[in-house]
């Protein structure tokens, strides 16, 4: 039996009446169905709640109760909730609050709804610190997420979308797949039946985009086992798969389950795999033992580019006062013209030899699609 985890997310947000605790009556609701890369599904809309809504609420929002009157009550949506939030965990920004008002709904129909839960809040405090506010609206400001539509369900829910991924990308110890799920039961799995391990390769294979990332080999508990990266992840993961060792085979019997990043940009697979092998210590990871000489760059103060995980996106290294700050994503110009933007959305990397070098090697060869050398602070 080989078990492939799913990890799909529901990205939640919703707007209530106002009101005493557990009293508020839902007004609006977003929920973005998130696969760790792109939105596959959303259901978004209004609720008539039957109850009035408070007064500071409608200065907040924008909805007033003539909104809400045509709008369908929850007993006509709750179905539909259930099924685009089926198997997946429930992300939401101050998640106390949105599934608590989920939960409250359906207990008044009647129905225990559970799920897991991420709080994207808990998750910036632990993988953002030091920021002054954790409000979803200062703080997208402060990483350069764009936001539109304040206060309403779905602009709310489309940017935490955009910062759950920045979380996603700044997680090196895969704190939010191993730590921060707080399980109401476990998360849902598809059960696959086989009939021996070369059918168990062939779903692991299936499942390995070919896409430029780290992957990540799980035992059956879930432990990280083996990480590697290529250019093309399922390549990765078949010549893995072929290797005929002693320890490879090994490695083979205890394989249960893979999961993968997409970095766009082989240079950060490269450092990120590294940099991940020397934190969760995966069992099957042999220790490289290479010699890597000093390195000294030609600009102290750069911002380097290269791609990114899709079209519109691109990789940025930070260089500042000769040494190696961190990498980012970016989709917009604005993020590359403001470097305290790209400082705030970084992803620390050590400004050890092995980065230093191998952002050299990258540079050296060219293969860089853009330097902006900035001035020193």
């Amino acid at each position: 039996m080989l078990t492939l985890i799913i990890w799909m997310y529901a990205i939640v947000d919703i707007e209530t009446t106002g009101g005493k605790f557990n009293e508020e009556g839902m007004t609006e609701i977003a929920i973005h169905k998130f696969d760790g890369k792109k939105v596959v599904d959303k259901f978004i809309t209004l609720v008539n709640p039957e109850i009035p809504i408070q007064p500071f609420v409608v200065q907040l929002t924008g909805i007033n109760d003539k909104m809400l009157v045509k709008a369908p009550k929850f007993h006509e949506i709750a179905k539909q909730i259930i099924q685009i939030t089926e198997g997946c965990i429930i992300v939401a920004h101050n998640a106390n609050f949105d599934y608590r008002i989920l939960r409250n709904e359906f207990r008044r129909l009647g129905y225990k709804y559970t799920r897991d839960t991420l709080c994207t809040v808990e998750l910036s405090r632990k993988l953002i610190p030091e920021q002054e506010s954790y409000s979803l609206g200062k703080l997208c400001r402060s990483l350069g997420i764009p936001m539109s539509d304040r206060h309403r369900a779905n602009g709310d829910a489309v940017a935490t979308v955009k910062l759950f991924k920045m979380l996603l990308n700044k997680d090196v110890e895969k704190f939010i797949i191993k730590a921060n799920i707080k399980s109401e039961g476990k998360v849902k799995a598809i059960n696959t039946p086989t009939n021996g391990i070369s059918d168990k390769f062939v779903k692991i294979l299936e499942k390995s985009p070919r896409k430029t990332g780290v992957f990540y080999l799980h035992n059956q508990k879930g432990d990280i086992i083996y990480i590697g990266k290529n250019r093309n992840i399922r390549n990765g993961v078949n010549q893995l798969l072929l290797r005929t060792s002693k320890r490879a085979k090994t490695l083979h019997k205890q394989i249960d389950d893979i999961s993968f990043e997409e970095t766009g940009s082989l240079l950060i697979a490269n450092i990120k795999s590294n940099e991940e092998v020397a934190v969760n210590k995966p069992y099957f990871n042999a220790p490289k033992r290479i010699h890597i000489p000093t390195t000294v760059f030609n600009t102290e103060n750069a911002l380097l580019i290269d791609l990114g995980r899709n079209t519109a996106e691109k990789s940025v290294f930070l260089l500042q006062n000769g040494q190696v700050k961190g990498f980012a994503y970016i989709e917009l110009a604005h993020q590359i013209n403001h470097v305290s933007i790209v400082e705030n959305i970084l992803s620390p990397i050590d400004n050890n030899l092995y980065n230093r070098h191998e952002i050299k090697k990258f540079m050296d060869s060219g293969k860089f699609k853009k330097i902006i050398r900035i001035e020193a602070e």
